[in-house]
C-alpha cells in the first residue's frame, strides 16, 4: 500500500476515480430494488431533471447509484485518454459530476455538452484528453439538455422527438464548444475564493439561456414536472445512504493509513487554508486520502445532526449527492478546519433568521438547517472555505451567513437549470465581500507577522 503514496499524482488520482464509481456500481446491485436497477435507470434517462429532482423517487435506489457509477465510470475512462493530467481541478469535476448523478445528471444528458468540447479541441487542434476538466464542468447545465430533449416548448412532456433532439444536441454542443474559454476566465472573477470555479461560466450561460429560450421565445419558464422536490422524503433512505457513507469513507481512512499517513502529515493539511492549492500536489497522496474520508465523514454526521435538529429524514437522493458534492473540494481546499466556520455560519444564521420571522409573525419557518435548500445551499458555501482559512473563523462565518441569505433567490435567475446554483451564489458572495476583505481586513499571516514585530 505505501508503493500508492509514491504513485505520480495524476496516475493515483485515475485510480481512486475509478475506486469511488465502482463503489456506486457494486452498491447498486446490493440495493434491496436490484431488480429495478435498469427499468428505474431508464425513467431517470427519460425525465425532466431541473435542479432538486430526486432520483431516489424518480428511480429508486438501485438506479441511482447505478447511475452514478456509470457517470463516474464514463469520465474515468475519458481521464484515461492521452494527454489528461488529472489534478485536484479534475477531482472537484469528478466527483461533483458522480454527486450530481442522483439529483441531475445522467448518463444520457451529459452526452451534448461533451460532444461540444470534442468539438472545440478538432477545432483548436487541441488533445481531447487535455480537455477533460471542460467536459467534466460542461455537465452543469445539464438539466436544460433533458427539458430541451423531452419537452419543448410545450410545459407538458412529449419524450423522444426530433425537435427535442435536434436542439438539445445544438444547443449543447454550442455550451461545450465556447464553455472552455468561459472556465480560464472565471477565477479572475472570484479570485480563488469560489472553489466551485466553473460555476460562473455554467451559471451566466444557464441565465442566457432560460431568457431566450423561455422568458423571450415562450414567455414562460416551465416547472418541475411530475415528482415535487420533496417527493422521496417519503423514501426511507437513512440505511443505505449512511451505511454506504461510512464504508466508503472508512475504507479511504484505512488505505491512507496503510498507505503511511500520519498524524502530523494530515495536520500540516488541516493548517493549510485553502487558498489556491492543490492537496495531492503539496502534501501527497495519502494526507489526501485522509481528508477524503474525514471530510466526508464530517458532512455525514453534519446532515445527520441537522435531521435531527429538525425532526425529519434530510436523505433524498438530493442530500445523498451532495455528500459527494461538497466533498468534491476534498483536494483544492477543503478540509473540516476551514469548512467547520461555513457550517457554523450556516445554523447561526438560520436560526437567526427563523427568530426573526417569529417575531414578524411567520409561521413554520421553511429555511431551517435540515430543509432540503439549506443543506444544498451549504454544499456551495463550502466553496467559500478558502476565506475563513486566509482570513479566519469570523470572515468565514459572516460569508456563509451572506451565502445562506442569496441561495435560494438564485434560482430565479436561471430557472433551476444550472445545477451549480450554490458554486454561483458562492461566486456573487465572493464579487461583494473579497473586495472589503482586501480593502479593510488582514489575512491571519498578516495579523500573526505585525504581532512578532509589536513583540
Amino acid at each position: 500500500m505505501k508503493k500508492l503514496n509514491q504513485l505520480e499524482e495524476s496516475k493515483f488520482l485515475k485510480l481512486f476515480f475509478a475506486f469511488v464509481s465502482l463503489c456506486f456500481v457494486i452498491a447498486a446491485f446490493i440495493m434491496p430494488d436490484c431488480s429495478s436497477a435498469f427499468s428505474g435507470l431508464w425513467k431517470i434517462l427519460t425525465g425532466t431533471c431541473k435542479i432538486s429532482t430526486n432520483y431516489f423517487a424518480l428511480g429508486g435506489f438501485s438506479a441511482t447509484f447505478l447511475n452514478m457509477g456509470l457517470v463516474g465510470l464514463i469520465f474515468t475512462a475519458l481521464c484515461c485518454l492521452p494527454g489528461c493530467k488529472a489534478t485536484n481541478v479534475t477531482t472537484l469535476g469528478v466527483l461533483l459530476t458522480i454527486g450530481f448523478g442522483s439529483w441531475g445528471i445522467n448518463v444520457l444528458n451529459i452526452i451534448p455538452t461533451v460532444l461540444g468540447v470534442f468539438l472545440f479541441c478538432f477545432v483548436k487542434k487541441e488533445k481531447p484528453g487535455a480537455m477533460v476538466n471542460a467536459m467534466l464542468y460542461s455537465t452543469g447545465i445539464a438539466p436544460l439538455i433533458s427539458d430541451l430533449l423531452f419537452r419543448y416548448p410545450g410545459v407538458d412532456y412529449i419524450g423522444f422527438n426530433g425537435l427535442g433532439l435536434g436542439l438539445a444536441l445544438l444547443i449543447g454542443v454550442i455550451i461545450g464548444f465556447f464553455l472552455p474559454a468561459g472556465l480560464a476566465h472565471a477565477p479572475n472573477i472570484h479570485k480563488g475564493f469560489d472553489l466551485y470555479s466553473a460555476a460562473v461560466p455554467i451559471g451566466f450561460t444557464a441565465f442566457f439561456l432560460r431568457s431566450v429560450l423561455y422568458n423571450v421565445m415562450l414567455g414562460k419558464n416551465p416547472g418541475q414536472l411530475g415528482l415535487s422536490t420533496m417527493a422521496a422524503l417519503d423514501v426511507v433512505s437513512w440505511p443505505m445512504t449512511n451505511i454506504f457513507c461510512f464504508a466508503v469513507f472508512g475504507l479511504c481512512i484505512v488505505a491512507a493509513l496503510l498507505m503511511g499517513c500520519t498524524p502530523k502529515a494530515y495536520w500540516n493539511l488541516m493548517k493549510d487554508s485553502g487558498h489556491g492549492v492543490s492537496f495531492t500536489s503539496k502534501y501527497g497522496n495519502a494526507p489526501f486520502l485522509m481528508n477524503v474520508g474525514i471530510f466526508g465523514l464530517m458532512i455525514v454526521g453534519y446532515f445527520n445532526l441537522a435531521g435531527a435538529i429538525d425532526g425529519v429524514n434530510v436523505w433524498t437522493g438530493m442530500t445523498f449527492g451532495i455528500v459527494f458534492c461538497m466533498l468534491a473540494t476534498c483536494n483544492s481546499g477543503s478540509h473540516p478546519g476551514n469548512v467547520l466556520p461555513i457550517m457554523i455560519g450556516y445554523i447561526v444564521t438560520s436560526f437567526l433568521f427563523g427568530w426573526i420571522a417569529g417575531l414578524l409573525g411567520v409561521e413554520n419557518y421553511a429555511l431551517t438547517i435540515g430543509s432540503q435548500s439549506i443543506l444544498i445551499g451549504l454544499c456551495y458555501a463550502n466553496g467559500l472555505s478558502p476565506i475563513a482559512g486566509k482570513y479566519g473563523w469570523a470572515h468565514g462565518i459572516l460569508a456563509a451567513g451572506l451565502h445562506y441569505l442569496l441561495v435560494t433567490a438564485v434560482p430565479d435567475m436561471h430557472g433551476g437549470f444550472c445545477l451549480y446554483n450554490g458554486g454561483f451564489t458562492a461566486a456573487l458572495i465572493c464579487l461583494l465581500f473579497v473586495p472589503q476583505l482586501e480593502k479593510f481586513c488582514k489575512t491571519k499571516e498578516e495579523r500573526k507577522q505585525k504581532k512578532i514585530k509589536a513583540q
